[in-house]
């Protein structure tokens, strides 16, 4: 249920309608936007009256609110959720670029990589310490070792931190030195590590798994806001299809899917949504033009021997080119990168 309360309602007021939610067995969560202040209540008895509600003081309208998740809801923000990382918003009309190589390799890779990423004009490095790989003899990153290089390289251009979190015995380690925590697609049902994360205060990003349907993206997304952590933006980055000339099928539709059914930002990752360089910069362009809040791109100074992912990266130059027409895309669209 969502309790719209009037144009500067006091806060008595609101917080009888909280008391009285509880009251009635709702986990409550308040939202204030730039006008109204929006209590949503998730639970609750099965027979409940709104209309009990809508005789409150300071309560404007009260609505049901039908689809499986709630909190999710576009009803819930219906402005949108605009995210701070760090004075970097994401979900506001500024198109966030995330580039970097897959896996951190070593200092002089992620030093050349930050320099890349940065001159081309991201906001924010991405960079896996631990990969979670099809075979157990690939490369499974540096951990730890490679968080402090990924935190330096970083810091010394300005850039944010994007890294990926496998399960719950390393949210705090990753916490540490990455603003944003990327829940991969392989865990997008692990609702044990997504309520661990809806735990703690630092944005996540939540991939798309590869054949989840987007109610079901959705309710994983409901596991990290019922927690309390609304700092969560999605990822679109791909879906197993019959077609094998590409890694994925990129779901470009579920764009402004997304942002018709929720508030959430969303992020899109055209590098493992085709999984060929030539198809990376196309799908970019298709994703700012249908609407995406943020791109996350592998890019690596020296793809054709990196040790992951390199079919998909970028090479700096081609990477350089890309930008400067997502620019050019972005204004097309009244925005900006």
């Amino acid at each position: 249920m969502l309790v719209v309360m009037q144009q500067g309602a006091e806060e008595a007021q609101i917080q009888k309608v909280i008391d009285r939610l509880t009251e009635d067995g709702f986990d409550v969560h308040r939202s204030t936007g730039t006008i109204h202040t929006l209590l949503g209540g998730v639970g609750g008895k099965e027979q409940f009256d709104p209309a009990l509600f809508e005789q409150m003081d300071g309560v404007k309208e009260v609505h049901r609110i039908v689809s499986p998740y709630k909190l999710a809801a576009k009803a819930f923000r219906p402005e949108g959720t605009v995210i701070n990382v760090g004075g970097l918003e994401i979900g506001g009309n500024n198109i966030v670029t995330m580039a970097g190589p897959c896996s951190v390799e070593n200092r002089d890779q992620i030093e050349r990589s930050a320099d890349i990423v940065a001159e081309g004009g991201a906001q924010v490095i991405r960079g896996g310490a631990f990969k979670p790989r099809s075979s157990p003899y690939s490369f499974q990153g540096l951990g730890e070792e490679g968080l402090q290089m990924m935190r330096e390289a970083a810091d010394r251009r300005g850039l944010k931190v994007i890294s990926e979190v496998m399960d719950s015995t390393q949210i705090t380690l990753l916490s540490t030195y990455a603003d944003i925590l990327q829940v991969g697609a392989r865990n997008m049902q692990n609702f044990n590590l997504l309520r661990e994360l809806s735990k703690i205060r630092k944005p996540i990003m939540l991939k798309r798994g590869p054949s989840a349907t987007i109610e079901e993206w959705l309710l994983s997304a409901e596991y990290i806001l019922a927690g309390g952590n609304y700092d969560l933006m999605l990822c679109e980055r791909g879906i197993r299809t019959f077609e094998t000339y590409t890694r994925n099928t990129f779901d470009v539709s579920a764009i402004p899917v997304v942002h018709k059914l929720s508030h959430l930002p969303i992020i899109a990752d055209p590098s493992h949504g085709t999984g060929r360089r030539d198809q990376v910069p196309p799908m970019a362009r298709a994703a700012v033009a249908a609407g995406a809040d943020g791109l996350i791109m592998e890019v690596h100074h020296d793809p054709d021997h990196a040790l992951s992912d390199g079919a998909q990266s970028m090479y700096p130059p081609q990477y350089w080119e890309l930008m400067k027409q997502l620019r050019l895309i972005a204004a097309a669209v009244g925005r900006s990168i």
